[in-house]
């Protein structure tokens, strides 16, 4: 599969993910487009959905808290309304 079709598989899931947990995905639908790529290349390159806007350290146990969806979002979400990569956001009231 390529990184396109990884891609929409990806944003189809975080989707599903956003509606699950109350949330929504960010109304700026090419941000969520390259997240989808971010997420979807590095998935190809190192096996994991790591996100694109965190360091990924090699060591195992730090490198997991940052597989979409990261450990950080929740919080982040209540913090500033948006996770730290713009994929997720708070849904508006």
């Amino acid at each position: 599969m390529d990184v396109e079709e990884q891609a929409k598989k990806i944003k189809d899931w975080a989707k599903k993910y956003a509606e699950k947990r109350g949330i929504q995905l960010n109304p700026d639908e090419e941000r969520v487009d390259e997240v989808a790529k971010g997420l979807a290349a590095r998935q190809e390159k190192f096996g994991k959905r790591y996100c694109p806007c965190r360091i990924i350290t090699g060591d195992a146990d730090e490198d997991r808290k940052i597989i979409c969806p990261c450990v950080y979002h929740q919080e982040e979400l209540k913090e500033f309304g948006m996770c730290h990569c713009k994929l997720f956001s708070a849904k508006e009231q």
